[in-house]
This record gives C-alpha cells, structure tokens and sequence, in this order.
C-alpha cells in the first residue's frame, strides 16, 4: 500500500474554547494537487495551521510520509495567501532566504535559489525589487521562496485570490504544470470552485460555522476528471448548495 505524502488523521481543531472542526481525515499522494473547498470562517485555515505544526490538534495525528508530524512546524512548506516579500530584499535575496536562515552558505543559497528563476518563470527579475514586480510576478516569487523550503509537500492558503482573473488563470495553470515537474504535493486553499476544478485531481468540501455553533467536518471528496472537469464543477456545486 502506497504511503500518502500527507495524512491527516481524525483531527479535531479548537480556537481557544471554540470547536471548530472535528473527525478531519484527507490525505495528498506523491505529486498530487489537491484542493480543499469551504465557505469562509470554516476552518479551512485553522486546519492548514494543524497541518503545519502551527497548532497542535485536540485530537488526531499528522502524518508525513508516514512520520507523526503532529505539532512539529517546519516539517511541510506553507505560503499564505498574502506574498510577503521583505521590501528590503532584491527578489533574489527573498527567494534565497530560507536556505540562509537553515544555516546553508551565502553563496550557495544565492546560485541555489538563481537556478531556480527560469523554472518559476523570474529569469531577469533577481536583482529587482518587489515593488517593481506585478502581482502575479510577487506571487511566483514567493512561490519559490516556499519551494526553497527544501519540503516536497506544500500548503498554499489561497495563492491567487488576490490577483485579477486572467492572472490567476493563467498562474494557477503554471502552478499545476511547475508541480508536475518538480514532483510537488500540495493541498490548495480555495473558494474558487473553477480554481479547484482546474488544478486538483481530488477536491475535499468543508461544510460549517464554527462562530455560529456549527462544527465543520469534511462533507465529500469529490474526484476530478480531467475529461469532464464541468461534471466535477456541478458535483461540487450541488454539494455546497451552489447548483
């Protein structure tokens, strides 16, 4: 049996005394994009915060690779939905960031991180600032410092809702085809259904309002066919109310 890149296992998640989510189960295989759909104020990022070590779940365990991860940070890449580039710092001394604070030499952070432009899309951006860079640019940018992170599986909080339309179209595509390539596993935060139909090969649903006394749970996982990607739309749709 295949070991999963990424398992969650039952987990409950509490806000200070708030339950907010309880028996969550998913799991991200080898190389896979998968999506995770809700309503905002579900939960969707407190869940990413147990994936990530941020917070330690009530209940249930994290698994990488097979390993417990629960409470550990630092064990899976997370960008949030925001770029967060220092102002201070070319794009290339952004990216090479994380190899510099894990202890790696200066000059080999900065040919590490250089050789990585072109594949990301940033060839000719390393000595500007990110105030030059468009949106989607900044978003590749930080997209790379993630990588940098040297972990093969990725949380990404809602990457491209911030830019505009044709934008995020035309990045969460490069998105799925730079993850192919670099053998990535990510789980991707999204409201956007046609986000998560056009990137994931699975989407999970989570339905709840924790402010509002309702405990999210995972509601379905729905598959995508790549043949039929309109079929998973209205499938999604339906189970959200939408359709």
């Amino acid at each position: 049996m295949t070991v999963p890149a990424l398992e969650a296992c039952h987990l409950k998640l509490v806000w200070e005394d708030l339950a907010v989510a309880e028996d969550i189960s998913l799991h991200v295989d080898e190389g896979e994009i998968v999506c995770l759909v809700g309503r905002s104020g579900c939960g969707k990022t407190t869940l990413f915060h147990a994936l990530a070590g941020l917070e330690k779940p009530a209940e249930g365990t994290v698994l990488l690779h097979g390993e417990n991860i629960t409470g550990v940070p630092g064990r899976v890449s997370y960008m949030l939905q925001k770029d967060l580039l220092l102002p201070s710092r070319t794009i290339l001394g952004n990216a090479m960031l994380p190899l510099i604070l894990r202890g790696i030499d200066r000059d080999e952070a900065r040919a590490r991180a250089r050789d990585l432009f072109a594949t990301f899309g940033l060839s000719g951006t390393e000595d500007l600032w990110p105030s030059q860079l468009s949106g989607g640019m900044r978003q590749r940018a930080a997209l790379l410092r993630t990588y940098l992170m040297d972990n093969d599986v990725v949380l990404l909080d809602e990457p491209f809702s911030a830019l505009d339309a044709i934008t995020r179209v035309e990045l969460r595509r490069w998105f799925a085809g730079m993850a192919r390539e670099l053998g990535l596993s990510a789980l991707v935060i999204t409201h956007d259904i046609d986000e998560a139909v056009d990137l994931g090969s699975r989407i999970y649903l989570l339905d709840g309002n924790p402010m509002q006394g309702s405990v999210s749970h995972l509601i379905a996982e729905a598959p995508v066919d790549a043949q039929d990607r309109g079929a998973a739309k209205a499938a999604v749709g339906a189970l959200l109310g939408l359709a």
